[in-house]
């Protein structure tokens, strides 16, 4: 047996006739790839951005801060170290919140949809032959 090299992890495989790509499974290249997909990605970004510039106005964090707290908030993480002060921000957050959970749930139903279909693929050219 050969010892592993470095670049191994990032090439593809061919198994069997199949093609595996570990990296662009775990970047989610596929999901991104698909038009009907695109949407929610397009979501999830104008998200972030208003985030952003509300949490900006309204807490008069820097633009760096309030995108890290948006991000962090949307993936339900959470850590505390920035926290909305004001009663305004506080109602937005909220909905915020809300909105990042549907959104986390469209991601993982078109990560869903789209490996789905690749297997189905698979699965009718393996009968063909």
């Amino acid at each position: 047996m050969d010892p592993k090299t470095p670049t191994d992890d990032v090439k593809e495989e061919v198994v069997e006739g199949r093609t595996f790509t570990p990296l662009r499974n775990l970047f989610l290249v596929d999901v991104l790839a698909d038009h009907t997909s695109r949407i929610v990605f397009l979501w999830a970004g104008f998200t972030l951005l208003l985030g952003m510039v509300v949490y900006h106005w309204l807490e008069g964090w820097s633009y760096l801060d309030a995108l890290y707290f948006s991000v962090v908030s949307l993936a339900t993480v959470g850590y505390g170290d920035l926290t909305p002060t004001t009663p305004t921000a506080k109602i937005f957050t909220i909905f915020y919140l809300f909105n990042g959970i549907v959104i986390l749930l469209s991601v993982f139903d078109r990560i869903r949809a789209v490996r789905a279909k690749r297997l189905e693929k698979i699965a009718a050219s393996r009968k063909e032959s």
